[in-house]
């Protein structure tokens, strides 16, 4: 079965995973005179930098996601499709979707990265990983029901579990979501739970390594540090996690500690991909690219943003750092180098990657900011952390949402969303859609065998 695009004289685009880097190459492929077949598994795009003030009942999912359909509504040359990319077929330029095959002239892949439990089966199935907007939601919902059954369980020990908050990971992700935690344990449960001893409720930061924030500054590491433990967030250095069992985190220098909201922000690894393996696939599994992204020995492939590993950029032998802007710019870059290749101009030009700085917001007035050889931090960092992010959000309507919700959350000190919604999908659709899949991707891959 193939996806139902009609085919023109126009090359084919197809770009999977509407990602920031993804995106952006749609975007600055309007007008190429090529058609983009953009493929994605959710029907939105969602701005991963503020994933954790969803997960923290800060913002609401709809502030920072926003449509495929709308954002290219008024384009002619574009086409989207919900669906996951399950194989590649490289010497017949045919990509396997869950939903049909679709052949290309370009094959970009920008799905970017998941979440790494680096093979440990216990973790994976029980900690809450926070990398898509589903993962957030899922992290509101458990925090919040986790504060509910606290009210009414029946020993101390089960309440102390469910008060307890472990986050693995001393990245951006790890140090932000702990502030916005620490700070609903100060402003939210005083008034939500006026009955609730909120010094019951620890919130532990872990870290294997022996400082917070390891791709930024020494200075902006140690004040994130400084800023935590003033929020009264437990950090510990060089705790390695080795195991979860009966809601205990295992440590392996022999501690544990009782919890059952288990977070693990610790590492990722780019999204698998079936026809792409062995010497083509880097550490972490990222895909080895050349200076103008193109997948080493496959013709018409190209891989951008935390999916690829480019060794060939001399500032970064070992590959880039996994973060928005390198894929933003590989983008902006590829955009242009398809343009050249569509019209036979062979004059490609390298990517070379302009660091423009890193920053990380902890709470209120408290945020660290690297910009070249500047390195800020408290309430400048904090009010530039603002501006950076809201500039970044799509569409006039969420700036706004997302503009009027800081303002009220910093005169009220009042993280309103405070919703526990668990969605469901009636049981006879979740039959239907889980048969076809499995039924398209049997045929499509026998149909595949038999040519």
């Amino acid at each position: 079965m193939s996806i139902n695009i009609k085919r023109t004289a126009q090359k084919r685009v197809v770009i999977v995973g509407g990602g920031l880097g993804g995106l952006r190459l749609a975007e600055d492929l309007k007008g190429s005179g090529m058609q983009v077949v953009l493929i994605d598994k959710n029907n939105y795009h969602q701005f991963p930098p503020l994933i954790y003030q969803v997960a923290s009942a800060g913002l609401a999912p709809s502030s920072i996601s926003f449509p495929f359909r709308q954002l290219f509504r008024h384009r002619k040359d574009f086409f989207f499709r919900m669906a996951e990319a399950r194989a590649v077929f490289p010497d017949k330029k045919i990509l396997q979707t869950s939903i049909g095959k679709i052949s290309y002239d370009h094959l970009v892949f920008a799905a970017g990265a998941t979440t790494n439990f680096f093979g440990n089966k216990d973790v994976e199935e029980w900690a809450i990983p926070m990398r898509t907007m589903s993962e957030a939601m899922g992290l509101r919902n458990a925090l919040l029901s986790n504060l509910e059954r606290a009210m009414t369980c029946a020993t101390e020990e089960e309440r102390q579990e469910l008060l307890n908050i472990v986050i693995v990971g001393g990245g951006a992700t790890g140090v932000e979501i702990a502030g916005a935690i620490s700070e609903m344990k100060r402003y939210v449960i005083p008034n939500d739970y006026p009955d609730m001893d909120a010094s019951h409720m620890h919130i532990y930061l872990l870290e294997a390594g022996d400082r917070l924030l390891a791709g930024m500054s020494k200075e902006s590491s140690d004040k994130a540090l400084t800023f935590l433990k003033s929020m009264g967030v437990d950090v510990q250095f060089g705790k390695m996690v080795t195991d979860y069992r009966d809601f205990r985190v295992m440590i392996k220098d022999g501690t544990s500690i009782a919890t059952r909201t288990f977070l693990w922000v610790s590492g990722i690894r780019a999204q698998p991909i079936t026809g792409i393996d062995g010497d083509r696939l880097g550490r972490g599994f990222r895909i080895n690219v050349d200076e103008y992204n193109r997948v080493q020995g496959l013709d018409g492939i190209f891989a951008i943003g935390d999916q690829c590993l480019m060794t060939a950029d001399a500032a970064y032998p070992k590959g880039h750092p996994q973060l928005a802007q390198v894929a933003i710019q590989q983008a902006r870059l590829l955009a242009q180098n398809l343009r050249k290749i569509d019209h036979g101009d062979a004059s490609l030009t390298p990517f070379h990657y302009k660091d423009l700085g890193s920053m990380a917001t902890i709470g209120r007035n408290k945020a660290v900011a690297d910009i070249g050889k500047i390195h800020t931090q408290g309430f400048i960092a904090w009010l530039l952390w603002l501006v950076v992010h809201l500039r970044s959000i799509l569409g006039v309507r969420n700036k706004l949402v997302v503009m009027l919700t800081w303002a009220w959350q910093y005169i009220t000190y009042n993280n309103s969303i405070r919703t526990i919604v668990y969605a469901t999908k009636p049981k006879m659709i979740r039959e239907r859609i889980k048969r076809e899949a499995t039924t398209h991707l049997g045929e499509d891959l026998m149909e595949e065998e038999k040519e």
